[in-house]
């Protein structure tokens, strides 16, 4: 018979629920940051680009 300590228990199974949660999460809203700058890349060369063209 083992002796378990309910308290670690609870919150051993409270950690693996929120990191199960977080990764539900990052699949469903997570960019890499390789993606994060691209798209900023993209936004401030467009952003440049219309710069350029705008008349005086």
């Amino acid at each position: 018979m083992t002796v378990v300590n309910l308290n670690k228990f609870r919150k051993a199974k409270a950690r693996a629920n929120k990191q199960t949660q977080a990764n539900e999460n990052a699949v469903k809203f997570g960019r890499t940051k390789a993606q994060k700058q691209r798209e900023s890349t993209l936004a401030d060369k467009a952003r440049q680009e219309l710069d350029g063209n705008e008349r005086e």
